[in-house]
């Protein structure tokens, strides 16, 4: 797994100002997600501001906290992203990608969603070096160090196939 972890030089992100209205409110009682995506990009809103966008070789985010960023980085990279950064603040930020490193994390989100893709486009993953995503985190003044720990896992060890009437 990759942990996302605070950087030796400190933070180099703007934490999100507080909004009054939702801190007087109390706790959310439910979220409203919406997800929007084409040719262009994807863009993921939370609700109250907070948002994700990949789209245009960036990733840019209102908003977000670091939980939600490793949950968001996990579908870009190879393995699965554990904030370990312990910043319980909101933050506003924009990541720009090499145009090669951009294609290749759009594919590997398609595959980590389950689609199916050609021999072709799966090619294309190895023509993306990663590098612009790992030094745009670092540019954040995070990191991600890859490390071993405990995941849960979901095994299916059996399955059948019972018919069912159309």
């Amino acid at each position: 797994m990759y942990a996302l972890v605070a950087g030796k030089g400190g933070l180099k992100m703007k934490e999100s100002p507080p909004d009054s209205d939702a801190e007087s409110a109390g706790p959310a009682k439910s979220v409203d997600v919406t997800a929007t995506g084409g040719r262009g990009g994807t863009t993921i809103n939370f609700g109250k501001g907070s948002y994700f966008s990949f789209a245009d070789n960036r990733l840019e985010a209102k908003k977000l906290t670091m939980v939600a960023f490793a949950e968001t980085l996990a579908r870009y990279v190879d393995r699965p992203v554990v904030d370990m950064t312990e910043l319980k603040g909101n933050y506003d930020f924009v990541i720009e990608f090499s145009p090669e490193d951009y294609r290749a994390m759009l594919i590997r989100s398609a595959v980590t969603a389950g689609v199916s893709l050609p021999a072709e486009a799966l090619k294309l993953l190895d023509s993306g070096s990663g590098d612009s995503l790992f030094a745009g985190i670092q540019g954040l003044g995070l990191k991600l160090e890859a490390r071993k720990a405990p995941l849960e896992v979901l095994v299916i060890d059996h399955a059948e196939k019972t018919p069912t009437e159309n």
